[in-house]
């Protein structure tokens, strides 16, 4: 059940936005266009509220409730970016907005590039991995601790991993940049 929603979430996420970027450009409506974006996030709480109130059932730590955590984090971190990588393409589309720049290759603004990557993960990271203490907490368990700390761990893996690809790319396109 709870995949489902999170499932339902990520798609109602998708139209929400593509709603609003609808209304914001084809059809000419600026406001209604804003307040369907703005909505947009919210529907994130509706994984957040299903995961909680599944735990607080009695339902046995699953890695769909790993998953809500991991995606709400992500949506937190990602999410703003992905919404204005949508924008720039519908404004360009349809309504004469300059084309979406490429994603830079060399030098200071590719540097930069990655900077916001390891930030905006980052922050996915944090929001996440609280979640998933906080629900480890919320069961108390040994089998909520197996289950939420063992991914927690896990992510901060993989968070060192890209922090550590990330900044090599960063200091070899600075040593590029320099000559």
């Amino acid at each position: 059940m709870l995949y489902a929603i999170i499932v339902g979430s990520e798609l109602g996420f998708w139209l929400v936005l593509l709603a609003g970027l609808v209304a914001r450009y084809p059809l000419r409506r600026p406001r209604l266009g804003a307040a369907l974006l703005v909505a947009a996030p919210l529907v994130d709480l509706v994984t957040l509220c299903a995961a909680v109130l599944d735990l607080r059932s009695g339902a046995d730590p699953s890695f769909a409730h790993t998953l809500a955590a991991i995606y709400i984090g992500v949506s937190v971190g990602f999410g703003h970016s992905m919404m204005r990588w949508a924008d720039v393409r519908f404004a360009h589309r349809y309504a004469g907005g300059p084309p979406p720049a490429p994603k830079p290759e060399h030098g200071p603004a590719r540097a930069r590039h990655e900077t916001d990557g390891m930030r905006r993960h980052a922050i996915a990271w944090v929001v996440g991995a609280v979640l998933l203490v906080l629900a480890g907490l919320l069961v108390g368990t040994s089998a909520a601790h197996d289950q939420f700390y063992g991914a927690a761990r896990l992510w901060t893996i993989i968070l060192v991993i890209d922090l550590g690809y990330g900044a090599s790319v960063i200091a070899r396109e600075r040593r590029a940049a320099l000559g």
